[in-house]
């Protein structure tokens, strides 16, 4: 077969298209969305991954890739301003590759589509939407009750990994659920009606809460449910521009 050469974009154009998909400027973030690290002008290969840890944009760099794609980028909200240490030694990587980032926090968790809450959706075979009134809330009523056992074995089949559970013993007949270290909304899923609610972490007090308010929860662990938004948005940059593209999962606990 003949070998698929990738078109070259323009970062400026590559970093347009996605703030219009997602427009950033809506959201009150923690952190700064959209390109975050300019180390380059020209896109042929983009690598995507949660996190950009040391060890993904030294991942990146190996496979000469010019931008990373990723959910958690740098420059958040009380951090310590001066790249010196870790922070130094990520960004002097990524100039030295030539390895721009392109970072989307809560405009990735929220997009109907891409999103990390709407990939998580699918991911369990739920076709979930947003709950009115709360953008980051998603929630599915599920076709017949099922037992907590059975939710957990399906989580845990989708996202392989074994799920913290609170059990309150209730048949879940609808599900909500919000990625990342959003347990705190277990108080609007329960408010909203629904007997069961999925996130990433869980805090001391989510065990009080869940009994209290009467409401199953599932803690599936931040990276796990936070592995599809920025997979999916680097695969439709890929489609939309002929670039090439490849997700870099480096497995985390939490």
């Amino acid at each position: 077969m003949p070998l698929v050469v990738a078109e070259v974009v323009p970062l400026a154009e590559l970093v347009a298209w996605c703030n219009a998909q997602l427009r950033p400027d809506e959201f009150d973030d923690y952190c700064p969305n959209g390109l975050q690290v300019e180390a380059c002008d020209q896109v042929r290969n983009i690598v995507s991954g949660v996190t950009a840890s040391l060890a993904l944009v030294q991942a990146a760099v190996a496979q000469q890739a010019d931008v990373l794609l990723v959910h958690h980028g740098y420059f958040w909200r009380g951090e310590p301003s001066p790249l010196t240490g870790m922070q130094g030694r990520r960004i002097r990587t990524l100039m030295q590759g030539r390895l721009s980032l392109l970072a989307y926090h809560l405009p990735l968790d929220a997009h109907p589509v891409l999103g990390n809450n709407a990939c998580l959706g699918r991911q369990l075979g739920l076709a979930g939407q947003p709950e009115l009134g709360h953008a980051l809330l998603w929630g599915a009523d599920l076709p017949e009750p099922v037992s907590t056992r059975a939710m957990q074995a399906r989580i845990r089949q989708c996202l392989q990994r074994v799920p913290t559970v609170i059990d309150t013993g209730r048949p879940i007949r609808r599900l909500a659920w919000c990625t990342g270290a959003a347990q705190g909304m277990i108080v609007q899923a329960a408010a909203a009606g629904y007997d069961a609610y999925l996130s990433g972490e869980i805090s001391e007090q989510t065990q009080h809460q869940a009994q209290e308010l009467g409401i199953t929860y599932f803690a599936a662990g931040h990276h796990a449910t936070e592995r599809y938004g920025a997979q999916a948005l680097g695969a439709r940059l890929a489609e939309h521009f002929s670039l090439q593209h490849q997700f870099i999962d480096l497995d985390n606990p939490a």
